[in-house]
């Protein structure tokens, strides 16, 4: 019943905290599928155009222009235009009355819970219209624009077998400055480059729908007004230099020639492709060519006869003026590819897997792709029936053979809190007294000790360090060493005179002879 302004902006200021609220709820949920995730964007989106339309109504309400809400406060305070405060209680009754009036017509009025209302709203998943090829925003259609692209001027090739291929047009719709500058004065290129604009603003609001585009093109413009100006947009340079790069191959260098019977010998077909680059008449015969080429060794192309000039540059010269529309036209056309980069960058991701999803198709049949399709479909919704109940786990448990954390008591008891590290192990971690015993007789151990060329015996149980298991290894083998028996020394012969030697002493006295 939010019959009074005061009334609607409290309404208004409890429905924005609700709906930021939600939008935190629904952040706090991880996605189970780049589908579910793109519905999520799409909610928020909503709810924030919700705050934002809201918003811009409390700041009209705050305004105040018509001055009703400043003539609400005073009634309440009971100034009817009277400027005192004797109508307090009358006001007071009025409301009184207003509202039992409106209970009585009303008597099946209950109290909602607008949380529940809001939730129900932004529950159901948006409508996306998406094509098959785009499989819900994952890849990009480009099918049209690219035959509109083969078909037309700027992108016809010269023969069949150089037919530009739809994986190659992925790699180059991104580069328009790749065409000639005199190909994009058209309307067709105009109309083409319009079409692919506004298809990919349309994909990107659709898979990006938290992300500001006309924040985007605002800085893309400003940026794209100070290059024009200095002429150094990519594909838009200045008349002089573009000149320069497309036909710096087609100039002749007149300073190895001295006459024009030896500019003569050049031919007629480079002659003619000099002649063009430098804006003069084509026409003629080989020697007519050759002279008009030569007259520009010593006179500079300013201070040329006209009658030498091919006619739509004297055309362009003598009606200055007209040339303005034209270069507002070309200056539109340009801004419009500054915007398309700016969108191929945004979503090179995507174009990549494009790409790769184009290799990938080559090599299957369609009933390959189908059954691939519906394998991906039915994942989705197998992830989707999994991630429903989320798993509530603050204290970071082990997870149970059942997929749930343990019992904290459960926890305690076997010591899970308690971290022993292993050095022979390479320094790995054990969680729990139980782990750490048993670790002693796994492959990670094991391997550890024979790297050390210590033997992996019930002596070294305990043992972590290196150099303890170093330092208890040599005492093992010094302790070995003295309680050994040794033949060498120890063993006794007797010779025949009954004297007693051990063994090395009677095989030594035994080769010299002496026994």
């Amino acid at each position: 019943m939010s019959s009074t302004l005061l009334e609607v902006t409290r309404a208004s200021f409890e429905e924005v905290e609700r709906l930021e609220r939600l939008v935190v709820k629904e952040f706090q949920a991880e996605p189970a599928s780049t589908k579910e995730g793109l519905y999520r964007d799409h909610r928020v989106r909503l709810m924030i155009e919700q705050i934002m339309s809201t918003t811009s109504n409390l700041i009209g309400i705050y305004e105040d222009k018509d001055g009703s809400r400043k003539d609400e406060i005073a009634a309440l305070g009971g100034q009817m235009g009277t400027g005192t405060g004797t109508n307090v209680f009358s006001a007071f009754y009025d409301r009184l009355k207003e509202i039992r009036e409106y209970h009585r017509r009303h008597p099946a009025a209950r109290a909602v819970d607008a949380g529940e209302e809001y939730e129900q709203m932004f529950k159901e998943d948006p409508q996306l219209d998406f094509s098959g090829e785009e499989a819900h925003g994952r890849y990009l259609d480009l099918h049209y624009f690219y035959h509109k692209f083969v078909n037309s001027k700027f992108g016809e090739s010269k023969s069949e077998e150089e037919k530009l291929d739809y994986s190659v047009y992925l790699d180059d719709f991104s580069h328009p400055e790749k065409i000639p500058r005199k190909l994009k004065t058209t309307s067709e290129y105009r109309q083409y480059i319009s079409d692919l604009l506004e298809y990919l603003m349309y994909f990107f609001e659709r898979t990006e729908p938290l992300k500001d585009l006309d924040r985007i093109f605002a800085k893309v413009s400003t940026e794209f007004e100070e290059q024009w100006k200095d002429g150094k947009v990519e594909g838009w340079e200045k008349e002089e230099q573009e000149k320069d790069v497309l036909f710096q191959g087609s100039i002749i260098d007149l300073d190895y020639y001295s006459t024009v019977e030896e500019l003569m010998e050049v031919g007629a077909e480079k002659l003619k492709e000099a002649l063009a680059a430098l804006g003069l008449k084509v026409g003629g015969t080989l020697k007519q060519r050759a002279e008009r080429l030569f007259l520009t060794k010593d006179t500079p192309l300013d201070k040329l006869d006209r009658k030498h000039f091919a006619n739509p540059r004297h055309k362009v010269e003598q009606n200055g003026d007209l040339s303005a529309p034209k270069q507002d036209n070309l200056s539109e056309i340009a801004l419009m590819e500054a915007k398309l980069k700016k969108l191929c960058e945004l979503l090179d991701e995507t174009i990549v897997r494009t790409k790769e999803n184009l290799v990938k198709k080559q090599a299957l049949t369609y009933d390959e792709i189908e059954k691939e399709r519906e394998e991906e479909d039915e994942q989705v919704d197998a992830e989707s029936d999994d991630d429903e109940e989320q798993i509530y786990n603050p204290l970071k448990l082990p997870m149970g053979w059942d997929g749930k954390p343990i019992p904290y008591w459960l926890y305690k008891l076997h010591g899970l809190a308690q971290e022993f590290k292993c050095e022979i192990c390479g320094n790995h971690s054990y969680w729990g007294r139980r782990a750490f015993e048993r670790h002693f007789k796994e492959w990670r151990h094991q391997h550890g000790m024979r790297c050390l060329g210590i033997p992996n015996t019930k002596n070294f149980n305990e043992i972590t360090s290196i150099e303890d298991a170093k330092r208890l290894w040599d005492r093992i083998q010094e302790k070995q060493g003295l309680n050994k028996w040794r033949p060498d020394l120890e063993e006794e012969y007797e010779d025949q005179e009954g004297n007693i030697y051990n063994k090395k002493t009677f095989t030594d006295l035994q080769r010299q002879g002496l026994i």
